[in-house]
This record gives structure tokens, sequence and C-alpha cells, in this order.
């Protein structure tokens, strides 16, 4: 059940809310032992109750510190406003969850060893990241992660199954994902200027060349003689490439050509390119068999989430959550 109430004291509260009010009192007071709980109250305050536990205002403020800065830099006025409130509802909403998540782990005895916490460091580590470990924060953080992970294993993908049938849909509706795009054999001469200066005698060489091939001179030939691209000891073959790897003045021209025809020399920051193609392949889709294990991935991680969020919205029905906030 989810409540949602204005953060006003509450002069005769309920026995149940009762006890978690007088209960929240006494945890705040006790971050702040040199105040009354009176006075706590006004540093601080209860914004979610989450079956016996709670979230306090300065949880929530530490858990959104950071994005909360970046918003401050970014935005100004009414603009930034909205934003912090979007911020603060969608932190609370994940820290509501996180803990009705710990909360099941712990009712079910799901736990994480010293062992599993070293290790996760350890991996961290070897990925790049700075974790200091000494700190009691960082290990309870850690800690946390990793319970949340456990549970959500155990208790959402471990029963997860994908069937051969679900895949052959999934390939059925996305196929345009698994599409092979045209591709091309082409050779190319490349006139490349020794200089800034020298691009006017580059474009007057590559024209030369272009008109030479025109009369019917062997491309392969003046490739090797008179290309400056490193194919040119193969007759200026570079075999094939894929639409979307070619500049872009280049793969426009390649467009509009038919195999075995010449586009005019086209001029790029490399120089001056004269272009044959050899061959185009119409798109094609890669056949299912190929594709299996990576639509099995795409699947499972489709349909985690989709049951995640079930099972998730489940937990909240089932649990007193009172937002204050």
């Amino acid at each position: 059940m989810l409540a949602s109430s204005c953060p006003t004291p509450i002069t005769q509260p309920p026995a149940k809310r009762r006890w978690l009010w007088t209960l929240g009192v006494a945890l705040i007071a006790s971050t702040f032992p040199t105040l009354s709980a009176d006075a706590a109250t006004i540093r601080d305050r209860i914004v979610a109750v989450i079956n016996t536990e709670l979230i306090t205002l300065s949880e929530l403020k530490s858990f959104t510190e950071g994005e909360e800065k970046r918003l401050r830099e970014q935005y100004r006025g009414a603009d930034l406003e909205r934003r912090l409130h979007q911020l603060e509802y969608s932190a609370l909403t994940r820290m509501i969850e996180h803990k009705l998540q710990i909360q099941l782990a712990q009712k079910k005895g799901m736990d994480v060893t010293d062992e599993e916490i070293a290790n996760a460091v350890k991996e961290m580590k070897r990925q790049g990241e700075t974790v200091d470990d000494s700190k009691p924060e960082t290990k309870k953080a850690i800690k946390e992660q990793l319970t949340l992970m456990k549970v959500v294993d155990r208790e959402v993908r471990s029963s997860l199954m994908i069937s051969e049938i679900e895949m052959q849909r999934y390939y059925m509706q996305h196929q345009s994902r698994f599409m092979l795009p045209e591709e091309y054999r082409i050779s190319q001469i490349l006139i490349i200027p020794r200089s800034s200066e020298d691009r006017e005698q580059a474009r007057t060489k590559a024209a030369a060349v272009h008109a030479e091939l025109k009369r019917g001179a062997d491309f392969a030939d003046l490739a090797l003689r008179r290309s400056d691209g490193p194919e040119a000891t193969k007759g200026g073959a570079l075999g094939f490439v894929r639409r979307g790897e070619l500049l872009p003045p280049i793969e426009r021209a390649l467009e509009t050509l038919e195999q075995g025809q010449l586009t005019e020399p086209i001029e790029t920051p490399l120089g001056m390119h004269i272009i044959r193609l050899e061959e185009k392949t119409t798109p094609q889709f890669r056949p299912f068999a190929e594709v299996k294990n990576e639509i099995q991935g795409l699947v499972y991680r489709q349909k985690s989430e989709d049951v995640y969020q079930v099972w998730l919205r489940e937990l909240k029905n089932k649990a007193y959550i009172d937002v204050k906030f």
C-alpha cells in the first residue's frame, strides 16, 4: 500500500503509526545528540516509512547530492526547481525499492559474506575503479549492492526460461537489427598533395589519371605507377567495405555507380580519390542460426526487466509504505 501525507505533525497517530513516528524521532535525535527531539525534527525529518524502516530527508539529500550539484550548475529558476523535484521523487522511489528488496533478502536469510565483498572490491579495482574499502560506509554500500543483485538473481532471474519460439518471434519482429548493410568491393587511385600549396597540382594529376582511365588504360597498372595510397602495390584493390565505413563524399559517389564504373576525382582532406566499383552486394539479413545466441541475450534482458517490474510491483503492494514528501 502506498500512502502519501504532508509532513505536518500528527497529534494523535494510530498505534502502529505512533510507534513508527516515535522510532523515527529517536533515530533522528541520535544523529544529533546535542539537540532535543523537537529540534532534531526541524533539522531533519522522515520522508518515507517502509514497513518498519525509515528514510530521512538527510539520507535522501545524501543520495541525490552529486546529481543535484550537476543540475544546479546547469539550470536556473523554475526549470531547476522542476528538475530537482523530479530528481528527489525518482531517488526516493529507488531508495524505497532498495529498502524493500533488502528487507526481503534479510527475511529469506540471504547474506553477503566478507569474502564476496572482498572479491567485488578486487574486481572493481581490476576494472580501474578507485575503491577505498577501508571506509565502513564503502563496504556497507558494496554489501547493499551485492545483496540487491543476489535477491534479484534468486527471486527473478533464476526462474526465467527463454524458448525457441520467443527467440524466433524476436528475430521476425526486429529483422532490421540483423540486416547486413550494402557492401562495396572497390579499387582506388589516391593522389596525395605534398603540401597545402600542392593541392592544385594534385587536382591536375588526378584529372590526367582519370582521363587515361576513360581512354581505356588498365586501372591496376595505373594504380601501381601513379597512386600514392598503400594499396597501390595491390593494383589499388581495397577489398570489401560497408556502407558507413567510407568518407561521405566517396559513399555518395558510389551510390550512383554500376559495377565496373569510375567516379570522377573526389577531393577529401586526404587528397584526390578515383574509385572504381568492382562489385556491390545488396543488403541481406543475417540468418537466425548465426544470431541465435545474440537474440537469446537480448530476449533474456528484456524479459528480466519485464518480470522484475511485475515482481517489484507485487513487493510494493504487500508492503506498508507511507510517503511524507
